[in-house]
C-alpha cells in the first residue's frame, strides 16, 4: 500500500507535558483519514507538525516519500493544504478577496481561477458580502476555499464541524466527499464528533494522551460495529446446522453461545431449532456504534 504520509515514533514536548508519545501513524494515498481522540489527546498538535508549523521533538515522518529532516521538506509540505483549529481568514473582505490575498502570499501567477474555487466550495453568489456577515459553515467552506489554493494533494481539517449547525455539518460533509473523489485528494480530519466522522472515513486512527492506540479501515470496524445477535443454547452445534442451512454468518462462542450477524428471522429460528430439540435460552442485540468501539478501546489501554 502507498502511504503519502507517515511517521515513526514521533514525539512533541512542551516543556514537562507531552503532546505526542512515540506516535506512529500511516495514510494511504487516496484516503480520508479519521484522526479520532478526544480534546487534548494530540490531534492538532500532528496536524501542525505535518504542515510544519512545528518540528517534533524526536522521532520522524516522511510526506510523499521525503523525511522531515531533507531540506526538500518545505518544498513537499506545499503540496498540503490546512485549516488548523479556525479559519485564517480577513473578516472585512469577501471571499473572493480573501482569495486574492491568498494567492499573493503563495505567489500564484493569476486570479483566473477563483471563480472556479469559490463555486467548488458553495461561495459563489456571495458577492461583496463581507466574511465577518458569513455563517460559520460559509466561514469553514472559505477556510477550506483558501487552503485549496494551490491545488493541494493532501487536504488536513482540524476540527472542521465544531459549532457548526446541521445543515452546516452537511455541507462540510458533502465538500469533502466531492473532494476527495472528484479531486483524489488525500483527506485527514481531526474529530471527537465520531458519528459525522463515520459517514466520511475510509482509514481511522484512534489517539488518546499523544499515542496512536490502533489504526483500522472503516471496513474493519463496519465489521467489529455490525450488527450482531448474542443467542445463548442448549447446543451451538445444532444451532450451527440449522444457520449454516439458513445461509447466516456466525462465531461460535461456547458451547452454549454464538453470535449472529444481521438481521434475524426470530420465530423461524427458533421454530426450526425445536426441530432439532434444540432450545434457545436467550437472544440479546450487540449493536456497537464506532463511538462505543473508541471508548472500548480507549477503557481498554487504561486498564492494561
Amino acid at each position: 500500500m502507498e502511504y503519502v504520509l507517515s511517521t515513526n515514533h514521533l514525539c512533541k514536548e512542551y516543556r514537562h507535558f507531552k503532546a505526542l508519545n512515540n506516535l506512529s501513524m500511516h495514510v494511504p494515498k487516496g484516503a480520508i483519514y479519521g484522526l479520532v481522540g478526544k480534546n487534548g489527546a494530540g490531534k492538532t498538535t500532528v496536524i501542525r507538525l505535518i504542515c510544519g508549523l512545528q518540528k517534533p521533538t524526536s522521532g520522524n515522518y516522511t510526506l510523499y516519500g521525503t523525511q522531515n529532516t531533507d531540506k526538500r521538506i518545505l518544498e513537499v509540505q506545499r503540496r498540503i493544504g490546512a485549516v488548523v483549529e479556525t479559519p485564517s481568514i480577513y473578516l472585512d473582505m469577501t471571499a473572493a478577496d480573501n482569495l486574492k490575498e491568498q494567492y499573493r502570499i503563495l505567489g500564484l501567477p493569476s486570479f483566473a481561477d477563483i471563480p472556479e474555487l469559490l463555486k467548488l466550495v458553495g461561495l459563489e453568489n456571495t458577492g461583496k458580502k463581507k466574511a465577518k456577515n458569513f455563517s460559520l459553515g460559509m466561514r469553514q467552506r472559505l477556510g477550506i476555499a483558501l487552503a485549496l489554493a494551490g491545488s493541494p494533494d493532501m487536504l488536513m481539517l482540524d476540527e472542521p464541524i465544531n459549532g457548526l449547525d446541521p445543515q452546516g455539518i452537511i455541507e462540510i460533509r458533502e465538500l469533502i466527499l466531492k473532494l476527495n473523489r472528484e479531486r483524489q485528494i488525500t483527506v485527514i480530519i481531526s474529530s471527537h464528533i465520531l458519528d459525522e466522522l463515520s459517514r466520511l472515513a475510509t482509514h481511522y486512527g484512534f489517539i488518546d494522551n499523544g499515542t496512536m492506540l490502533k489504526e483500522i479501515t472503516a471496513k474493519e470496524v463496519e465489521t467489529n460495529c455490525r450488527k450482531c445477535t448474542q443467542v445463548t443454547v442448549t447446543e451451538t452445534s445444532v444451532l450451527a446446522y440449522v444457520l449454516d442451512i439458513m445461509n447466516f454468518e456466525y462465531d461460535i462462542l461456547s458451547d452454549t453461545q454464538a453470535n449472529v450477524y444481521g438481521d434475524i428471522p426470530i420465530s423461524v429460528l427458533v421454530l426450526a431449532l425445536e426441530k432439532e430439540n434444540c432450545q434457545v435460552l436467550s437472544m440479546h442485540e450487540l449493536d456497537e456504534s464506532l463511538e462505543s468501539y473508541y471508548i472500548n478501546l480507549i477503557g481498554g489501554s487504561h486498564n492494561e
